[in-house]
């Protein structure tokens, strides 16, 4: 792990700011969603990186939809869009 040698204090409600230079370094905006581990003595904290609804596969990559309650990966987002294609086509909502 790298030290950047910044020190935050805690204050009364158990926060902490996250230093401007990190936040955009690493592309953490307001309403990213962070994730916290313990490892032995450490808190980690990360961005939470949400799974693809149709691969399970993690990625930055991954492209969220409907304000965050869907993930899509780039092989998700095409296996979807070929059952929603085929499935138009049988059930007549698209026509070819």
């Amino acid at each position: 792990m790298k030290s950047t040698g910044i020190v935050r204090k805690v204050d009364e409600l158990g926060r902490v700011v996250i230093p401007v230079e990190m936040r955009r370094t690493l592309g953490v905006v307001e309403g990213t969603s962070m994730e916290f581990h313990v490892d032995n003595q450490d808190i980690v904290l990360r961005k939470h990186e949400k799974a693809c609804l149709v691969t399970g596969e993690l990625s930055e990559d991954n492209v969220e939809l409907l304000d965050g309650r869907i993930a899509l990966s780039k092989k998700g987002a095409k296996i979807l869009m070929d059952l929603i294609l085929q499935e138009g086509e049988t059930k007549g909502w698209i026509r070819k």
